[in-house]
């Protein structure tokens, strides 16, 4: 990722595309990719434009905000400008399935995943080994005797320590509280099985096995403190019949847990995921 992004919402209105892209001209920047939204049932208009340099490098980002906000003010935006350039931080934490942390540490070392990991936190200790072959740090944080709000003061100084762009939550299998939810508001993306009807509690896939569904599927999502309930970023299915069984819907579940993960994590850090009351506007 190069460049610079430019994220805006405010209420529709005539002249705000032009706007942005004659100050883009006017700063010597060429437009890359432009994306809009016009939510006709609130009125609601959004953009995402990717830029660069035309030939001679941009002005610093910081001035580039400065010369933009009079136009932002015009409009009313919502508006935040990033650098590209700059790779965003990630802290992810994980329990005891580790496959969706697996393929994100694949896709890192691949390239594939633009990002600094600042380390793997765990209610467990059973990823420790490859996380550290994998060169990162392990933050084994088990839950004690002295109970769940000390675990969690250890994980929010962490975060507090590691200051991360973003926290991925890898299948960790524990609830974040509210104080926690609201550390993170908005930099906390969680994946999980979503079924039609839902299985909540152990062993999910089985669940559905013995209720003969005929779509799995996985849901990924910004964490709030209403529980699997914030806004969606990404879902994907598979297709199931009763010839699957239990052991088969686990694997099938995993691998699109995976995908999912993965292509919400990419957009975020790509800055096209927007979030808006709750739910999301995902540029393509």
């Amino acid at each position: 990722m190069a460049g610079q992004v430019l994220l805006l919402r405010c209420a529709d209105q005539r002249g705000i595309v032009a706007a942005v892209a004659s100050f883009l001209a006017e700063q010597g920047a060429t437009i890359t990719e432009s994306n809009h939204f016009n939510d006709g049932t609130s009125g609601l208009f959004a953009m995402r434009t990717a830029f660069a340099g035309d030939g001679a490098p941009l002005p610093d980002v910081e001035i580039l905000r400065q010369r933009f906000a009079p136009i932002a003010d015009r409009f009313a935006m919502d508006w935040s400008l990033h650098d590209m350039a700059r790779r965003p931080r990630l802290l992810l934490a994980v329990s005891k399935f580790g496959h969706c942390l697996f393929d994100l540490l694949h896709r890192w070392r691949a390239g594939l995943l633009p990002v600094d990991i600042v380390g793997v936190v765990s209610n467990h200790d059973d990823m420790r080994s490859f996380v550290e072959w994998s060169g990162l740090p392990y933050h084994h944080l088990p839950m004690k005797p002295e109970g769940k709000a000390v675990q969690e003061a250890r994980f929010a100084a962490l975060i507090d320590e590691t200051d991360p762009d973003l926290v991925v939550l890898a299948r960790y299998m524990q609830i974040l509280s509210p104080m926690l939810c609201e550390k993170v508001a908005g930099r906390c993306i969680n994946i999980h099985h979503s079924f039609l009807p839902s299985f909540k509690g152990a062993k999910p896939y089985h669940q559905a096995h013995d209720r003969g569904v005929k779509i799995i599927g996985a849901t990924a999502h910004y964490v709030t403190t209403d529980l699997d309930e914030g806004p969606i970023i990404e879902q994907d299915v598979r297709r199931v019949t009763h010839v699957h069984a239990p052991e088969t819907l686990v694997a099938l579940g995993r691998d699109v847990e995976c995908q999912v993960l993965a292509r919400a994590v990419s957009w975020h850090i790509e800055r096209r995921v927007m979030v808006n009351g709750n739910k999301t506007i995902v540029f393509g």
